[in-house]
């Protein structure tokens, strides 16, 4: 129920002399002083959507007026008196068995009516007003239309309303709000009594109980049961039948005000005002009265947030922009600066920019995320300021809330939401936090709690694949990103897009901050590669019997050395690599210097790398398991992977020809082979040819064998792709047909009386003449339908090709739509489904629409708009093509660059001067005409999220250059955001 009071408009009454109007006479009323209000007669002032104020009459309470003798029973009361009495008898008459069953289906009945029924109509009347306009189209309060309608419920509410109502002189929405609250008395009641008899039904003494125990538990019940008859008694007593039977959603009497028991809790009427449920539970003792009690608490805490909150939010809600740079006031700013002399870490309390805000007075109620759009008003884009720098401009460090906020926080993760798995959070100078290690933790614990008990083998297995999918992980997955990143710097990009950095960073922070994520990552797979293979190791390892029998010993001993072979392979190439080489650093950083030396191990080898094998081929022969040996053979095809498609690729492209071919363990091999083939062919007298035929053929089936498994590889992934490609076209085409199956009923399916070749619509050509449109440029319609059109007529623009019938649209418009007759339509709803015909005159109409702000297409490519017919799908005329495109910048400095944003980045607002920068001309508030707080003149905001993201699809069409919305509203300024793109397209030169 809307938690609202009549008590901001509950004043004095006072003389009309007719000078004022009736708006100015409702704020007048509002305005009057409560002590003077409790001196006199209290007058009751309401005023319905279309500012039309009148006096709102006195009502009575629900029990009164049912069950006070003195009161007349209209016809609803006498039935929901009849269904009382029906429920009574019932109860008596009934076996205790039939009795719980029937009573427990009734109240579900009853609470579905409430929660799921109210809550439906509720949400209809706040958002369209639907219960007013369908009492118009049916014409209930008609005299001519339905007299008899009109007189009945004439009658049903004259008789329950006092002395001061007069049923033909108030508006029909409150006439409306009193009809509706009968059916809400009906439907409150009889809830109310089905739940207390499925109670009694249910009652039954608890066995095994001490007598205290049965005092407790009486005492309890009796004491929730009148706690709960003293809060809704109080909370009627604040609300009033105003807020009672939700007054607000008809009509308007003050704003929204919470005192007396809306102070004790939370929403207390759906909270704590449903304490006595869970006393009649003790009271019964029932645990079905108790699950039952639970289940209908928590369909009233449903209506509450479907419907009650969100009505909330669009009647008493203020919309919030996104990142207003607001500066904070000299007061919080010394704040600051103390904290910061103390260093501790300042508070920041940034508001969630898509909510709406609720007046003060509502402080511990829940908001309801919302996200709207504000069109473009009269701002064309050819009418905006331009702002021409001479020099890059410096930004001010002005302390804003805004500032703050981006500066202390950077999508942190609260439990799994944020999460990034190529990100390391700073704790401290020498501790961090992984998103990478979060997930793995969660992963093993999960997957810990879950696994039953298995035996030795299926053990062996499971640590076989742990230990193989982190070996995979480590050579081809890891091979992958560093590959990705050799060839489009993917993780830079990773972080340029997701993350903010200040401004005169030039792009540091975000190549430092990938690299240092792809070292932790990094280090995470090696650890967890050897440690699960020692996993693996450990468990199918069996300690010989008899040493020195057979090859136990041998294989100790040659695992041993192979083991040792490997640690020190790895110690010599750390020596010569360095922290700079064993991480990868050059496909990373490129002011390092680059050039080669073939020192240490390295003078021996090219890759000592493969003799991290030996660490699994000495594990293999310890442990004597050919799962581990199996394990090593892997690691070393995919190493071998690693480096013939990662790191050689790279290297040819870092260092070019001074990358030696042969290590010179290689050249000696190859020198003592060439010593013994000389040798061998001086020998061999006559066979000479024969030995090189045969050594020739021999290479050349290795070679061969190579050159067709490439060939296989290359042909199965160049099948695969077009197979993938036609899956998923195959899948949108089946979504798109599904869809399209609902919009097919809503055809109309007899246009004889409609000449189709009277309907024309054409696109008017862009200011430059064609129609070539910049994205975000409204795109204007013109339209012309004859005298006989339907009113509800509408204009919707597609991408071509989208839509293969020319007379019929199949696919949904997503929004991007106008009607002909906005007065007809109520958001894309009809205002009423009767005389949409147009009648009058015989000339043809002509008109033009306007597609702005969120009816606009926001991606590149080709366009057609269609006029339909009569709020369906038919086509009735149709015009096309026309281009959307993003232009391009004339250089790339910052001067360029800022120069675009001033033209791109209001249109991507709707042109909203509230929104805008004001060196584009925007509107600069009062608050900030002070030349020292006075924001920057750059400075810009959104409404919703939907804004910042349509300049990040701007700027990736335009610069080639990917951002997340959450780093362009960190900027929201046009020359933080020039310096982001330039120093972006500086950094991903490749």
């Amino acid at each position: 129920m809307v938690l609202s009071s009549p008590q901001g408009l509950r004043q004095r009454k006072v003389a009309d002399d007719g000078s004022e109007d009736s708006g100015a006479r409702f704020k007048a009323e509002c305005g009057q002083s409560e002590k003077t209000r409790q001196a006199h007669e209290e007058v009751v002032w309401g005023q319905t959507p279309d500012g039309e104020v009148f006096r709102v009459p006195t009502t009575h309470d629900v029990l009164t007026g049912l069950f006070h003798p003195r009161y007349p029973k209209s016809h609803l009361d006498i039935l929901n008196l009849s269904l009382l009495g029906l429920q009574l008898v019932l109860f008596y008459i009934l076996p205790r068995p039939t009795a719980k069953v029937f009573f427990l289906l009734y109240f579900v009945f009853w609470r579905a009516a409430y929660d799921a029924g109210l809550g439906w109509v509720l949400t209809k009347q706040s958002k369209r007003k639907w219960m007013v306009r369908e009492i118009q189209r049916l014409g209930w309060l008609d005299e001519k239309r339905n007299p008899a309608a009109r007189n009945w419920i004439r009658a049903q509410l004259q008789g329950k309303m006092g002395k001061d109502y007069s049923f033909d002189e108030l508006p029909l929405e409150y006439n409306t709000w009193l009809l509706f609250r009968q059916l809400v008395d009906v439907i409150l009641l009889n809830d109310f009594l089905a739940y207390c008899m499925f109670s009694f039904a249910c009652f039954r003494v608890p066995e095994g109980l001490s007598f205290p125990v049965h005092a407790m538990r009486w005492i309890g019940g009796v004491a929730l049961v009148a706690f709960n008859l003293w809060v809704k008694t109080e909370a009627h007593n604040v609300v009033k039948d105003y807020g009672w039977y939700w007054g607000d959603v008809f009509f308007q009497r003050g704003a929204l005000v919470f005192d007396g028991v809306f102070e004790l809790a939370p929403h207390p009427m759906y909270s704590v005002g449903y304490a006595g449920y869970y006393g009649l539970s003790l009271m019964a003792g029932s645990y079905a009265v108790l699950y039952v009690s639970l289940a209908a608490h928590a369909a009233q805490f449903a209506f509450l947030v479907l419907f009650e909150n969100p009505h909330i939010e669009r009647m008493y809600g203020k919309r919030k922009p996104i990142a207003l740079r607001k500066p904070i006031s000299a007061s919080e700013t010394k704040k600051i600066k103390k904290v910061h002399s103390s260093r501790q870490i300042p508070s920041s309390v940034e508001d969630n920019a898509d909510q709406l805000s609720t007046p003060a007075a509502t402080e511990g109620e829940t908001a309801t995320d919302t996200e709207t759009e504000t069109e473009c008003e009269g701002k064309a884009p050819s009418t905006l300021r331009s702002y021409r720098p001479k020099q890059p401009i410096l930004l001010e460090s002005t302390v804003s809330q805004h500032d703050l906020h981006h500066k202390y926080f950077r999508r942190d993760v609260v439990l799994l939401h944020n999460i990034d798995l190529l990100r390391q959070v700073r704790l401290s100078v020498d501790e961090h936090s992984s998103d990478a290690m979060l997930a793995l933790l969660l992963v093993y614990v999960v997957l810990g709690s879950t696994l039953p008990v298995l035996s030795y083998h299926a053990t062996l297995a499971l640590h076989f694949a742990h230990a193989c999918a982190w070996c995979m992980f480590h050579s081809f997955g890891l091979g992958l990103l560093l590959r990705a990143q050799s060839k489009s710097k993917y993780l830079v990009r990773h972080f340029l897009k997701h993350y903010h950095y200040p401004s005169r960073d030039h792009g540091d922070g975000a190549v430092q901050e990938a690299f240092t994520n792809w070292k932790a990552l990094y280090n995470i797979s090696l650890c967890m590669t050897y440690t699960s293979l020692t996993s693996l190791a450990w468990k199918s390892y069996t300690a010989p019997v008899a040493w020195f029998e057979g090859d136990a010993l041998l294989c100790h001993t040659l695992g041993a050395l192979l083991i040792a072979l490997h640690g020190w392979a790895a110690m010599e190439s750390f020596e010569v690599l360095g922290v700079f080489g064993w991480f990868y650093g050059d496909f990373f950083m490129e002011d390092f210097p680059a050039h080669l030396e073939y020192t240490g191990i390295f003078r021996y080898l090219n890759n000592p790398e493969l003799m991290s094998g030996a660490y699994f081929l000495g594990l293999a022969l310890i442990s004597g398991s050919k799962l581990v040996g199996m394990l090593a053979v892997i690691r070393f095809v995919s190493h071998w992977w690693f480096l013939q498609t990662v790191e050689h690729p790279h290297m040819q492209k870092l260092y070019g020809d001074s990358l030696r071919k042969d290590a010179g363990f290689v050249k000696v091999i190859k020198s003592v082979a060439s010593k013994n083939a000389r040798l061998l062919e001086s020998r061999a007298g006559r066979h000479v040819p024969e030995i090189k035929r045969v050594a020739k053929e021999v290479k050349g089936t290795f070679d061969k064998v190579f050159e067709e498994t490439a060939d296989v590889v290359e042909e199965f992934l160049a099948r695969s792709k077009p197979r993938i490609s036609e899956v998923m076209q195959e899948t949108k085409v089946l979504l798109q047909q599904s869809r399209e199956r609902l919009v097919i009923t809503r055809v109309a399916r007899d246009l004889s009386s409609f000449d189709t070749t009277k309907y024309k619509v054409s696109i008017v050509p862009s200011q430059s003449g064609d129609k070539r449109f910049h994205i975000g440029e409204s795109i204007k319609v013109s339209w012309q339908a004859p005298a006989r059109h339907s009113r509800r007529d509408w204009i919707g623009i597609y991408k071509v090709g989208a839509n293969k019938s020319t007379l019929v649209t199949k696919i949904s418009s997503s929004g991007l739509w106008v009607p002909v007759h906005h007065e007809e339509w109520d958001q894309d709803a009809p205002v009423d489904h009767t005389n949409c015909i147009t009648t009058l005159g015989k000339e043809p109409e002509f008109g033009i629409v306007s597609f702005e702000g969120p009816t606009l297409p926001w991606t590149v490519g080709q366009y057609e708009v269609r006029y339909h017919h009569d709020g369906k799908y038919n086509v009735l005329s149709l015009d096309g093509p026309c281009e959307v495109y993003v232009s391009k910048p004339v250089a790339l400095d910052l001067t360029s660059i800022r120069e675009y944003l001033t033209y791109t980045v209001p249109l991507c607002l709707d042109c909203d001067p509230d929104l805008i920068p004001l060196s584009c001309g925007g509107i600069q508030e009062t608050a900030d005409t002070d030349p020292a707080v006075a924001r920057d003149v750059d400075d810009f905001s959104f409404w919703s999220e939907q804004q910042a993201k349509r300049i990040c699809y701007v700027i990736k069409q335009a610069f080639g250059v990917e951002y997340a919305p959450d780093v362009v509203v960190a900027d929201a300024n046009l020359t933080a955001l020039a310096n982001r793109i330039l120093v972006s397209k500086q950094l991903l030169v490749l």
